[in-house]
């Protein structure tokens, strides 16, 4: 389907039109005079890359305010654990989509999840219309009759998930070097580099993790997942807090990747929060994300990008560190590039991967900056308009067949928390 955004506002001010054609800009013109099979209104309104969230573990969206104000360990292993041993491939599905609306009302079209029951949640990305890097949780525990089941299923997950694309991308997804063993880890190192695909981890999250690598390989995370030749541009880390100053310089080396997850981190108060200086220093390229709702509550990326600009001014001592243009473009542009999607900006040629923002609230008077006002002032719900690979998924905040989708959830949480 074509698209023509009419009379939007770009970034830098000048009101245009977008025509949208096979999934991609074809044109930014004064005047569009080519005639589109829907055309929307963009007048009020100022168009930006679509944000992408780094790290998700999307149906946990059953578990919000599920177990909060718990320590880490014990949120983990005595509720998370316990209530996910009871999923079904129903509830994932539910959970995801539930989800993915709320992702789409907070203007994202692209995340990057670790999850179980893999197929049912490439099910829900695809009815919804927007793109996941999903990979399922490996985990093994060591056991090297359970470490074969995983491989298994993770080539039989990667045989399958063509039929899934465009929408759906399979990666590999190690849950953590506590639950993975090191055989696994090689496995999935070399699995990675013959079919170059996307390694999604939980790397240095905690003190606890730490320890537990250099009790058990007298190695820190990252030199223990180097020594297993899992790093390189295709890996991405999530969290990354107990980084050291040689953690960096690895990754570094490695071109490895990071994803900044602060409402999680501060949240469950995991001891450190993500390195700005270091990463800084290093140039390790890294993006945001929301984590899971079990953990953050939310799927809205502005509220976390805001916080991850002021706790790299704070950390750093430093007002000019992370400024609102850098940190609304590591969610979109950086992201767009760790994820290998092509250029991720308003421009010819780049995927139609699209958010209108309504510039007719207070919080966007006077409107000095149109990156500030998004970073610091605003919330998701001042997204009106997304459009997916050139597919229009809400207009005027509305998502077809939000309700359902709620009330299904809603349901499905019900269920599993009585089970």
């Amino acid at each position: 389907m074509d698209i023509l955004i009419k009379g939007v506002r770009l970034p830098e001010g000048q009101v245009r039109d977008i025509f949208i054609e096979d999934g991609r800009i074809d044109e930014i013109s004064a005047a569009c005079t080519r005639k589109a099979d829907r055309t929307v209104d963009g007048a009020g309104k100022v168009a930006l890359p679509a944000f992408i969230n780094g790290h998700t573990h999307a149906a946990m969206t059953l578990m919000r305010g599920y177990a909060d104000d718990l320590p880490l360990k014990q949120w983990l292993e005595e509720k998370i654990w316990a209530l996910e041993a009871k999923l079904t491939g129903e509830d994932i599905y539910w959970g995801t989509k539930l989800a993915c609306l709320e992702m789409i009302r907070n203007g994202i079209t692209v995340f990057n999840d670790m999850y179980w029951f893999w197929e049912d949640s490439a099910r829900a990305v695809c009815d919804m219309g927007v793109r996941g890097f999903l990979s399922a949780v490996f985990i093994d525990m060591f056991d090297p009759k359970k470490a074969g089941e995983q491989i298994e299923s993770n080539i039989e997950l990667f045989r399958m998930a063509e039929k899934y694309r465009p929408n759906v991308v399979f990666s590999l997804g190690p849950h953590a070097l506590y639950s993975v063993s090191k055989e696994s880890l090689r496995w999935i190192a070399e699995f990675s580099r013959k079919h170059n695909l996307l390694v999604h981890m939980h790397l240095s999250e905690s003190g606890d993790e730490t320890l537990f690598c250099r009790e058990k390989y007298g190695r820190s995370p990252v030199e223990f997942l180097e020594e297993q030749g899992l790093l390189s541009e295709r890996f991405t880390g999530a969290h990354g807090c107990w980084l050291s100053a040689d953690d960096a310089a690895i990754l570094a080396r490695t071109k490895a990747s990071l994803i900044n997850n602060p409402v999680s981190n501060l949240k469950l108060c995991v001891g450190r929060i993500f390195p700005y200086g270091l990463v800084h220093e290093h140039a390790i390229p890294y993006c945001f994300g929301t984590d899971g709702c079990s953990s953050n509550n939310h799927l809205d990326m502005m509220e976390t990008i805001k916080l991850a600009s002021l706790l790299a001014k704070f950390s750093t001592n430093d007002p000019t560190f992370l400024p609102a243009r850098e940190t609304f473009e590591r969610a979109t542009t950086e992201a767009g590039r760790i994820f290998a999607l092509g250029t991720w900006e308003i421009e010819v040629g780049s995927s139609a991967d699209i958010i209108l923002i309504d510039l007719d609230r207070p919080e966007f008077v006077p409107n000095f900056d149109t990156y500030s006002d998004i970073v610091y002032a605003a919330n998701g719900y001042v997204v009106d308009t997304v459009i997916c690979m050139g597919r229009v998924v809400m207009e005027g905040r509305h998502v077809d067949g939000e309700e359902q989708i709620m009330e299904r959830a809603r349901r499905a949480a019900r269920d599993l928390a009585a089970r």
